[in-house]
């Protein structure tokens, strides 16, 4: 299979105009996460309930993970299905489930009211949970090489959908279906599903309620959440702006722009250049550590020149280059490097002075790149006839 050949610089959507290739669904039905606290408080006086309610439906989503009207006993009883059915409704329900490394690595596939599929990886590790979560259905910026990017996008995920994600896996966490014992979520990764950036407005909100201590949120550090990017230069900018502490993530994959226009499109818009620009930038402002993401590709990528050309534009930088092994996807002639390989681009780095770390390579058993067990079900014009309160 030849590479994707790179759409023209004008068919690559900024993060102002919203990168949606498929025809509109409809909204997902609103959700308590949708809204901030004031918001919440204003749908239940609405439905005519006292305005306390919403911090009470709060601390049952996310403080509890209470799943079921039926389990939310501080609330009257002919309240309850009234309350959940306005303000928790259900959006995603398992369409499949699978585990490895003895059940501390879980992935989801989540078909969404409409039928879409988005995916969610829960790994708990001796010192942390992280959860990597989608924010779109799909995704429109057509890597060749991510299972994701080759299937396109279908839409944008809602605030509540992103962050039931996260929801989803601390109530498994919390109800100790994972070995270790009961635990909670320390990390939240944006590196599933989609191009967060591109579903800005959302994305932002998420997180801001995984954050927010609750009842208004999780209470998940801020710096325990990394939101990834494939290079969108205007909204890394407006994110340095939000007065958040999370880190950056780049999506770079090649330094130099030749490689980079056929592996990361998007690099045709923002070259190499201006995206680091504005990385140096975002650490300036944020005084965090950028990530720069690099999936090392057998004969592609990885070449020593090129660790060598990373580690000068890196050099002196507040970065850490993480080095992703490719999980291949079926039927794609990308793969992961030979190991002789890794060693020297990871030497070269070193050599300049570059921070770097070879990602765990969890989750191959299991379908574990982005994309690629979405890719495996066939997609469905309706959710399950039968679904439950997320």
């Amino acid at each position: 299979m030849s590479p994707a050949r790179p759409p023209a610089r004008d068919a690559v959507a900024s993060p102002s105009v919203p990168l949606i290739l498929a025809g509109r669904r409809g909204k997902p039905p609103r959700h308590l996460a949708d809204l901030d606290l004031a918001g919440r408080r204003a749908a239940v006086a609405d439905l005519g309930e006292p305005s306390f309610r919403a911090v009470q439906l709060s601390k049952h989503f996310f403080g509890r993970y209470t799943e079921h009207p039926d389990d939310m006993t501080d609330l009257p009883l002919t309240s309850r299905a009234a309350l959940a059915g306005a303000l928790l409704p259900a959006l995603l329900t398992a369409e499949r489930e699978l585990s490895c490394d003895d059940g501390t690595t879980r992935k989801t596939l989540w078909r969404a009211f409409d039928g879409a599929l988005v995916e969610s990886v829960l790994m708990r590790y001796p010192d942390r949970v992280t959860m990597c979560v989608s924010s779109q259905a799909g995704c429109g910026m057509a890597c060749p090489f991510c299972a994701t990017g080759q299937a396109g996008l279908t839409r944008n995920l809602s605030t509540a959908e992103i962050v039931g994600q996260v929801v989803a896996g601390a109530r498994v966490l919390a109800g100790g279906q994972v070995p270790g014992g009961p635990g909670r979520v320390s990390n939240v990764v944006f590196m599933g599903m989609g191009e967060p950036l591109a579903n800005y407005p959302n994305v932002i909100a998420a997180v801001r309620r995984l954050t927010d201590p609750v009842p208004e949120g999780m209470g998940i550090s801020q710096r325990s959440v990394t939101v990834s990017t494939v290079g969108l230069v205007p909204a890394i900018a407006k994110l340095a702006a939000e007065g958040l502490s999370v880190t950056l993530a780049v999506s770079l994959h090649a330094p130099d722009d030749e490689l980079r226009d056929t592996l990361v499109p998007v690099n045709r818009r923002w070259q190499v250049a201006e995206v680091l620009d504005a990385a140096w930038d975002y650490a300036a402002v944020t005084g965090r550590r950028v990530s720069i993401e690099y999936a090392l590709i057998k004969d592609i990528n990885d070449q020593a020149w090129r660790a060598d050309l990373l580690g000068s534009l890196l050099a002196g930088r507040l970065a850490h280059v993480n080095l992703i092994p490719l999980n291949p996807t079926p039927g794609s002639k990308w793969t992961a490097s030979r190991p002789g390989a890794q060693r020297e681009f990871v030497r070269r780095l070193e050599a300049h002075g570059v921070p770097v770390t070879v990602r765990d390579t969890r989750g191959r058993e299991i379908d574990g790149a982005c994309g690629q067990l979405a890719a495996s079900v066939a997609p469905s014009a309706s959710p399950p006839a039968s679904v439950r309160p997320s």
